[in-house]
């Protein structure tokens, strides 16, 4: 069973991973586009489908698979690499958080946040990712 939600958990991060370095790629070009514009009314739309249609509920089924590892291996609760894990997944999740509401900022036309930021920001969750990856597989401590 544990092997089961092991894959389940890597897909789900697979593609929660993937919103979460697409987003804010969009936000990059919706902070470009002028407000009411064409383009601007087409981000909206991407924007949000990628975040109901695929980032939330790659999120949700990361959390529940992990979670469940967890209840069925909960030696790994001792583990220091598991904590250090832990705090940067806690991370990706408030970054989630901040990126719903960015995107209702951009529906409602009310962005005031320069391009730059959302680059940064990208940034931010590859460091994040790449951190959690050596982390789980190498396990420095």
């Amino acid at each position: 069973m544990i092997l089961w939600l092991k894959a389940l958990h890597v897909v789900s991060v697979i593609a929660w991973m993937a919103g979460m370095l697409y987003l804010p790629r969009l936000f990059v070009y919706h902070a470009q586009a002028t407000p009411g514009s064409e383009a601007s009314e087409t981000f909206k739309v991407m924007e949000r489908r990628l975040l109901r249609a695929i980032i939330n509920p790659a999120m949700a089924a990361t959390l529940i698979f992990g979670i469940a590892m967890l209840v069925l291996e909960p030696a790994l609760l001792r583990q220091p690499w598991l904590h250090a894990k832990l705090v940067l997944v806690l991370f990706l999740a408030v970054l989630h958080g901040k990126f719903s509401r960015w995107r209702r900022d951009f529906e409602q036309d009310r962005n005031t946040r320069p391009a730059r930021t959302f680059k940064i920001v990208n940034e931010l969750v590859t460091v994040a990712m790449i951190g959690i990856v050596i982390l789980v597989i190498v396990r420095p401590f």
